[in-house]
């Protein structure tokens, strides 16, 4: 990977705060506490800011992206899974919609703008419900402590595992 990433991590919340549970990603990249990640993890509210997460990317700080979304999934609503992207993001003309980009359309973007990411992990929560309204519903409102949990625990893997590679090279 070029640039000067050095094993740096993203963590991206995304998601429409205005459509119920696809806040998701959102609610829980404000929980993060900073003070709990390494000092080469940054967490940042992408909303439905896509494009803005793309072009973010274009500077090759960052060798691993965590997004953190609503998104179909098997199980009840509230059901948390972790997902490995395919490198590449995916085929056709990307999906420029400024209001709410999907992680495959904002990975295909990057692409598509000559940018990579080394690795994509997606941590994802099925909703029960994105309608307009405010507010999270009960299952996905109960998942997002085990999310933070989560993805504080992936950053620190993430980048222990980035140290052993740099210290073997």
């Amino acid at each position: 990977m070029s640039g000067d990433a050095h094993g740096r991590v993203l963590v991206a919340g995304i998601g429409n705060i205005f459509l119920g549970d696809d806040a998701f990603g959102v609610e829980v990249v404000r929980r993060i506490d900073p003070a709990a990640l390494p000092a080469r993890a940054d967490v940042a509210d992408y909303g439905i800011r896509g494009v803005h997460l793309a072009y973010e990317l274009l500077d090759r700080r960052h060798d691993t992206l965590i997004m953190v979304d609503a998104m179909p999934l098997d199980g009840p609503p509230g059901t948390l899974a972790v997902l490995e992207a395919e490198p590449g993001g995916g085929t056709g003309p990307p999906c420029l919609d400024g209001h709410g980009m999907h992680p495959q359309a904002v990975l295909h973007l990057l692409h598509t703008l000559g940018g990579d990411v080394e690795r994509v992990l997606i941590v994802g929560c099925r909703p029960a419900a994105v309608t307009e309204r405010m507010g999270l519903s009960e299952p996905v409102a109960a998942a997002v402590d085990e999310a933070v949990r989560l993805v504080t625990e992936l950053v620190h893997e993430v980048l222990s595992d980035r140290g052993a590679e740099y210290a073997s090279a």
